[in-house]
């Protein structure tokens, strides 16, 4: 069975992948459907965002 990494595969309608980007001192957390997480300081924050944002485990 072959593994399949989320950032390799597209999203399936309703899916959210949730990653974090950076841009100077700030990080936000980004998803697949659109939304963006607010600018942060703090790396766990804008974690925290994208883990709320896609549900528990789903990130």
């Amino acid at each position: 069975m072959q593994h399949e990494d989320a950032a390799e595969r597209p999203a399936r309608p309703g899916e959210h992948h949730t990653s974090t980007t950076e841009k100077g001192a700030f990080c936000s957390a980004v998803c697949t459907c659109g939304w963006r997480g607010p600018a942060r300081r703090a790396r766990s924050q804008a974690r925290r965002d994208a883990e709320t944002h896609s549900g528990p485990g789903e990130t």
